[in-house]
């Protein structure tokens, strides 16, 4: 009988690609299904049924965008994880309306706020987030190097919120114009767009010190065991 030897016998690199492919493919299917029941979930009897279409227009646009594009430029499973706890983020908030969720309304009596802050929590989520996804991208798509790839996620966060506050007031001035504060969950508030595109910046600026502060441990630990006597 005739024993194999495991010691000294390389993985097929093949194998393991493929292995890599259905495992992401099985995190694809499964986070699309969340998505599709959460969507379907808030899709039955919310609180504002045309805030909940027009806001659920560009979330369904990027699903959309990933799914087609996830064999050409695929992402990490990280940033498909990311990406979806945002979008349910945002698909709860468009469920109750931003000023109404009750999780903000909770929080608001816990602590002090003033107002519901589930709308300022999801546009600080927004940077958090996406910054790693957005990141990860650009390291993809274009030749960066140094602080660039840095930089460049950041600005981007703080230029998509900028967007989104322009196109919520197209909508709730043009397009909509009877939803008006409800679409916009300002509350009162007339510095909120900017309060918004704020808290979006802290998030990407948070996740991107987290980010290059994980990485410089990394190089510190991996440049120490490759020193370290054997």
């Amino acid at each position: 009988m005739i024993r194999g030897n495991s010691r000294g016998v390389r993985a097929d690199p093949v194998n393991l690609r493929g292995k890599v492919v259905t495992h992401n493919k099985r995190l694809l299917a499964g986070l699309l299904l969340w998505y599709v029941m959460l969507s379907l979930w808030t899709a039955y009897e919310p609180a504002d049924r045309q805030f909940w279409m027009l806001s659920s227009i560009l979330p369904g646009l990027l699903v959309l965008v990933l799914v087609g594009t996830h064999r050409y430029l695929p992402l990490s499973p990280a940033s498909y994880v990311l990406i979806t706890v945002f979008l349910s983020l945002h698909t709860i908030g468009v469920r109750y309306t931003y000023a109404e969720v009750p999780a903000g309304a909770w929080l608001e009596h816990a602590v002090p706020l003033g107002r519901n802050e589930y709308d300022r929590i999801v546009h600080f989520c927004f940077g958090f987030l996406l910054t790693y996804p957005i990141e990860e991208l650009f390291r993809l798509t274009v030749p960066l190097r140094g602080w660039l790839l840095s930089y460049l996620p950041v600005m981007t966060v703080l230029g998509l919120s900028g967007l989104w506050e322009i196109i919520e007031s197209w909508v709730a001035r043009m397009i909509h114009p009877e939803l008006g504060i409800t679409y916009l969950g300002s509350q009162g508030d007339v510095w909120d767009a900017q309060k918004d595109m704020a808290a979006a910046l802290y998030g990407a600026l948070l996740c991107m010190g987290l980010l290059l502060l994980y990485r410089r441990l990394r190089l510190g630990f991996s440049r120490s065991v490759a020193d370290s006597p054997r």
